[in-house]
């Protein structure tokens, strides 16, 4: 499939080199198993869905074991096929009744390697794939909390796949803290963007404009956005604080929007609006709730921060932000700083955005002076930068052919008894 086009909705696949030189692919004809607990949207679902679609566009098929979800019509559209699973449960009796009924699954549809996503599928995938000798992969889509010996034996089922695809780098470290890990079964693949959809010339300036009247944002005012759901973690104090500072400083025709859905933290949503009333910010701080047109919200932004206190296992609003042309500052911590290129790794004019210490308001405040003091011509070779980095590093494109090959190059080494 050509880049930028889609069989429906919003996964695209990528055209591989075999596809390229007029070569079949190495998986046409083979039967690839994904397993997940559902596809809801989330960083998991999705890139499911874009593998799936990868894996049809190369001629293979593309099984998804999971309850359901709002992805599936899209997972159908795109070439992969629904397998009704009960892949929630974490019930031990449910989780081996399920293991017998992956392992009939996968010998009547002549399944060759199961992917799993997600721990209490994994386990079940696991017993299937061992019983029929099948090639086992396991992606950690995130880090997992728990130091107990029986947490930690839970979880330890993600570094079991015979190859164990991470996230990020930083993803990839706390796999080999945690897990012995043989050497060369992690292999860091970071999460994909669908690019296409995050491209300044393809966003109408009536979406745009839509935004910034529903949000209260004048012609002349500078939007400041942080996109995240409402949680302590995601910094919206932070910035609370720093916008407190540079309103005292003298900083104006500044409007600073938190864009996130609560998900029931009236709690965190109360202390939100106590910071931004004791700090008399209401007419500069809006809180808008969550937004469903971001690559429209990030474009009528001046600049997107990412002020995380705890690590990110990966940095998509980081990644749209750049590909988008809009400035962004990140927390330095986790995943984050790997999809934003800045000191000591590179020049400051080899800097693709601002990196900042967790949690430090003033900090954060200084560096949304120094981005607001660029020239025009510095802005642009900037944002040109930043575009470049993201297509070569972070396109759903390359995501989808390195994992690809990840199946490939495993079931190169696996007998054809053991799968289509």
């Amino acid at each position: 499939m050509r880049q930028g086009a889609s069989r429906q909705g919003a996964s695209h696949a990528a055209p591989t080199a075999n596809a390229l030189s007029g070569a079949p692919h190495p998986l046409q004809g083979r039967t690839i198993l994904q397993i997940v607990p559902e596809l809801e949207a989330g960083g998991a679902e999705r890139t499911t869905v874009d593998i799936a679609a990868g894996l049809a566009e190369a001629g293979a098929r593309a099984l998804v074991a999971t309850e359901g979800g709002r992805l599936i019509g899209e997972l159908q559209a795109n070439g992969g096929i629904w397998i009704p699973f009960p892949a929630r449960t974490k019930n031990p009796l449910s989780m081996a009744i399920n293991a017998r009924k992956l392992i009939r699954i996968c010998q009547q549809e002549g399944v060759a390697l199961i992917h799993a996503r997600s721990r209490a599928p994994a386990w079940v995938a696991l017993t299937a794939a061992r019983a029929l000798r099948l090639p086992f992969v396991t992606t950690y889509h995130g880090s997992y909390s728990g130091k107990s010996a029986v947490k930690v034996l839970y979880n330890s089922v993600m570094a079991r796949g015979d190859v164990v695809i991470a996230n990020s780098r930083y993803t990839a470290g706390l796999i080999e803290a945690a897990h012995a890990v043989s050497h060369g079964r992690v292999k860091v693949i970071h999460r994909g963007t669908d690019l296409s959809r995050y491209q300044p010339d393809k966003v109408a300036p009536e979406r745009v404009e839509a935004l910034r009247k529903a949000w209260g944002v004048a012609p002349y005012q500078r939007i400041v956005l942080l996109a995240a759901r409402l949680t302590f973690w995601k910094g919206q104090r932070v910035l609370i604080e720093a916008a407190g500072q540079l309103r005292d400083e003298g900083i104006e025709d500044v409007v600073f929007v938190l864009a996130g859905d609560p998900q029931g933290r009236e709690g965190y949503v109360r202390q939100l609006d106590k910071d931004i009333a004791d700090r008399g910010l209401g007419e500069i701080v809006r809180r808008v709730g969550h937004c469903t047109d971001m690559p429209a919200a990030m474009l009528a932004s001046a600049l997107v921060v990412v002020p995380s206190t705890e690590p990110e296992a990966f940095g998509r609003v980081a990644v749209e932000a750049q590909a988008m042309g809009t400035l962004v500052i990140v927390s330095d911590l986790g995943a984050v700083p790997e999809t934003v290129l800045g000191p000591p790794e590179v020049a400051a004019n080899e800097r693709t955005g601002w990196r900042t210490p967790a949690g430090d308001a003033r900090a954060l405040a200084d560096a949304i002076r120094e981005v607001f003091a660029l020239g025009a011509s510095a802005q642009q070779a900037l944002k040109a930068r930043a575009r470049r980095h993201v297509e070569t590093h972070f396109s759903l494109e390359y995501m989808v052919n390195e994992t690809l090959d990840v199946y490939a190059q495993l079931l190169a080494n696996t007998p054809a008894r053991r799968g289509r």
